[in-house]
């Protein structure tokens, strides 16, 4: 195959006549945007709760908004790296194509689950307790050394596997989402890589895909010559893209919403410095390899002090609109990191990165960290949005627990999940676990049907039966 058809390859033939009708990448994008998955992002929070008001970002906003940085880069990086043009490039991963990345941004966020963060944090506790429980009875009925415990327990990690975000990302793709016989949506080989932001089996990295996912996918990156653990430039950019969105779109919300302040008494607020330092530490960022408590605090005042410095600027240009300004400040962080990006030399492969005088600008790699880690502090640990994680906490526990009996709960669950569930059991190697589609099914509510269905089971308020689920 040449490099086009290499990109353009699909995990199953195309059965449809009218399908050769559209370039390979606009049957991508339409497949994306027309999808269920990609409407319910509009019900599920990025920072504050989905219908918390009608001005803050939601997850369906928040992937449109990387969708268009996206593609804007890509088409700047291309002016400047001819190189990275798909008549150019030596192997197919080290090609930009706008419309593919714009598709891997659309999608980018599929797999995340209601409630934000917290709910993928909840999601994959409850699949670690189950596979510590299972391994432990079976360990306890078999009476097992050791040894055997610790086999014990990697099968069972293996059997229920566990729950991430980026990971449940291809299960919707390429198995949850329907396409006339077929399962997921059948994306083109370069879209499918260009989402693929960790590029290992979940059994090697946590961030890594489920095993029936990871096969196809890693059969790809074997054909196309990709290096261990390498993405492509494509993936690499709407990563970074990603980032950016986070760092000035969060903000924005931030500010409208009266968590963040913009003068000297906030910004220089020690307390604050003091919880973005923290943050960082956590991170395992390598531009932060190295770096002392003290030269981490430096960089977050530095950051903030220049953050405010532009906002003073834009405000009287603005005519001391607050609104304007936020709008503008945004921008001008955007425009500043996207106007940033280069592509270099990786080893044997090619990165997408940050430049300055030719060279890797880590110093803006870390511009972009503290400002994340910013909003993160301000808003992920306000009182009101931890007394929402709380109840969210709460709700997906016990819709857990209503569905985790196979015989009790297929009376509570959708029938097209079950006869999902019983063709798969038919198969030689089936993908699920009984407890797995349950985990499957919830991650893909949004916030306020996983609040109706926790009220039908567990609440006073119910509505009327008559409501279609």
């Amino acid at each position: 195959m040449t490099l086009i058809e290499k990109r353009e390859h699909r995990q199953y033939p195309e059965i449809t006549r009218l399908e050769t009708s559209r370039a390979a990448y606009e049957r991508d994008y339409s497949r994306l945007i027309h999808s269920p998955t990609f409407r319910r992002l509009q019900g599920k929070s990025q920072v504050f709760g989905a219908g918390t008001g009608d001005y803050y970002r939601t997850r369906l906003t928040h992937s449109l908004e990387v969708a268009q940085i996206a593609r804007e880069a890509a088409k700047s990086l291309l002016r400047s790296y001819p190189e990275v043009e798909t008549g150019q490039a030596d192997n197919p991963g080290l090609v930009i194509d706008p419309e593919v990345v714009e598709c891997a941004a659309i999608a980018h966020d599929f797999g995340h689950p209601p409630f934000g963060h917290k709910g993928e944090e909840v999601l994959d506790t409850l699949l670690a307790k189950l596979i510590e429980d299972k391994a432990e009875a079976e360990a306890l009925k078999s009476g097992a050394g050791p040894l055997q415990k610790t086999l014990i327990h990697e099968n069972m990690k293996r059997r229920y596997e566990h729950f991430e975000g980026n990971a449940h990302n291809f299960r919707l793709i390429m198995f949850l989402e329907k396409r006339e016989n077929i399962d997921g949506l059948n994306l083109s080989d370069a879209v499918l890589l260009g989402i693929n932001k960790y590029p290992f089996p979940g059994t090697v990295l946590k961030k890594g895909l489920y095993l029936h996912e990871w096969n196809y996918i890693s059969e790809i990156r074997s054909d196309w010559g990709l290096p261990e653990g390498k993405k492509t430039l494509e993936a690499q950019l709407m990563d970074l893209c990603d980032d950016i969105a986070y760092s000035a779109h969060d903000l924005e919300d931030g500010i409208k919403a009266g968590k963040i302040e913009v003068h000297e008494h906030f910004m220089h607020d020690t307390y604050i410095q003091k919880l973005i330092v923290e943050k960082i530490t956590t991170l395992d960022d390598f531009y932060w390899k190295g770096w002392e408590q003290e030269g981490i605090c430096a960089k977050v005042a530095e950051v903030l002090d220049s953050f405010l410095r532009v906002w003073k600027e834009k405000l009287p240009t603005c005519e001391n609109d607050y609104s304007r300004t936020r709008r503008e400040v945004k921008a001008y962080w955007v425009s500043t990191f996207v106007a940033s990006l280069g592509v270099i030399q990786d080893g044997d492969w090619k990165k997408v990165t940050f430049m300055k005088d030719g060279r890797e600008d880590e110093d803006m790699l870390r511009t972009v960290s503290v400002l994340k880690s910013f909003a993160w502090v301000t808003m992920i640990r306000d009182l009101r949005v931890q007394r929402l994680q709380k109840r969210s906490e709460w709700i997906l526990r016990r819709l857990w627990g209503a569905f985790l009996d196979p015989e009790t709960s297929k009376a509570i669950i959708p029938s097209d999940w079950l006869q999902r569930f019983e063709k798969d059991q038919r198969q030689p190697k089936p993908i699920w676990t009984w407890e797995h589609m349950v985990i499957d099914y919830i991650a893909g509510m949004t916030d306020a049907f996983a609040e109706k269905i926790y009220n039908e089971l567990y609440g006073l308020k119910v509505g009327s039966i008559y409501d279609l689920d």
